[in-house]
């Protein structure tokens, strides 16, 4: 995986073109357990997919208000995990057959 981009906190951003892994600083002062947060998907249509959440049952997936490019919308599964999904992605390297042009 190449580091591709790393916050003043230390936390660092990772990816093979295909699995982009975050490496969080953890902060003793807030609520968050330690391990893992979250994970995401790179969708191509978030609206459809959070309709198919919620025709599924899910509850529909809450748009992110924040200031870190990375995900549009947070969602919680049937066991509690977070995750995000994004239509634009999640930054780092594309995948080698993009990046080559196939």
């Amino acid at each position: 995986m190449e580091l591709f981009h790393r916050d003043p906190d230390g936390s660092c951003f990772l990816s093979d073109g295909y699995l982009t892994l975050a490496l969080i600083k953890h902060r003793l002062d807030g609520d968050t357990p330690p391990g893992m947060n979250h994970f995401g998907f790179h969708v191509a249509d978030t609206s459809g997919i959070s309709a198919a959440l919620v025709a599924s049952g899910a509850d529909e997936p809450a748009e992110r208000f924040t200031n870190r490019p990375f995900a549009e919308y947070r969602a919680i599964d049937p066991e509690g995990n977070w995750f995000d999904l994004s239509a634009h992605g999640f930054g780092g390297p594309r995948p080698a057959a993009e990046a080559d042009g196939e």
